[in-house]
């Protein structure tokens, strides 16, 4: 157990010191969404392209925690390229593994496996939530 913790560890101070699709454009065709947490200060902004119902680009800018800013680089690996479908049901699973509820764990989360151990720190559970929540929104728009 303890060498799966020091791999989780590892993706995620990888995805924070080397994170992937960071960076806002400039791109109508993008839907974003901003949120901030005021309790912790992560401040995250996320973009989504979306056409014929696949996830074509995820892009985020920010400033938080390790935990946040990789779980945003994580984020945008794992949807991209999924059905919207996909990507919402990916995130959803996720969501509910952070805070302890029920999920399907059949669905995968491919590297967003590496956070199921923030749920014992309910007080991060938001840092490592507040880009996906963000995601979700810039679906809605998309519909």
């Amino acid at each position: 157990m303890k060498n799966m913790q020091t791999l989780y560890r590892q993706v995620i101070m990888d995805h924070y010191k080397n994170p992937r699709n960071k960076g806002l454009v400039n791109d109508s065709n993008y839907h974003t969404i901003h949120i901030k947490n005021p309790s912790c200060g992560d401040d995250i902004t996320i973009q989504s392209k979306v056409e014929d119902g696949i996830v074509k680009d995820i892009r985020h800018d920010g400033t938080g925690c390790s935990i946040c800013c990789s779980s945003a680089s994580v984020m945008s690996e794992t949807l991209i390229g999924k059905s919207i479908d996909e990507a919402l049901n990916i995130s959803n699973n996720y969501t509910k593994m952070l805070s302890n509820q029920p999920y399907d764990d059949t669905v995968d989360l491919e590297e967003a496996i590496v956070y199921e151990g923030v749920k014992q720190f309910p007080a991060r559970i938001k840092c490592a939530s507040i880009a996906w929540k963000a995601f979700n929104g810039t679906t809605k728009e998309s519909e």
